[in-house]
């Protein structure tokens, strides 16, 4: 299974990629993440180790696999029957914005099994993230403006 969904964003892609950067606070931007632990001390990067839970999900660790900063990075996880890899990229848009585009593929036995089951709940992940994302980045702006 491969998704992808984009989203405008009223903020620079430097101000969206750091918030993409600090990945221990995404649970308090969308709902679709719980916990984030951080498995190394070292800056974020290419190797980065980070352990995700998500509701109705088993905690993954994801590994950073592509890393291009301020514009894209990408992490993978493994488990039994199932590999996924989920990108992050922020671009600058025509209105001084960001577009931001988060994918995943699902592969592997366990994925096509669960496809039926899952597909519905994945879709609406990703939807909560790059809506939380926008939510948060634009809501920040305008507290900081005034």
């Amino acid at each position: 299974m491969k998704l992808e969904i984009s989203v405008n964003i009223d903020r620079t892609p430097q101000a969206v990629w750091a918030v993409l950067m600090n990945v221990e606070r995404w649970p308090e931007w969308t709902p679709s993440v719980t916990a984030v632990e951080r498995l190394e001390q070292s800056a974020f990067g290419i190797g980065s180790r980070v352990r995700v839970r998500q509701p109705k999900l088993k905690a993954l660790v994801w590994q950073v696999s592509e890393f291009q900063p301020g514009h894209r990075f990408t992490w993978e996880a493994r488990s039994v029957g199932i590999y996924a890899a989920a990108s992050h990229a922020v671009s600058a848009d025509a209105r001084g914005g960001s577009t931001v585009t988060l994918s995943i593929d699902q592969k592997g036995w366990l994925a096509w099994l669960l496809n039926p089951f899952i597909s519905n709940l994945t879709r609406r992940y990703v939807e909560m993230e790059a809506q939380g994302l926008k939510k948060h980045c634009e809501e920040f702006a305008r507290v900081n403006a005034h």
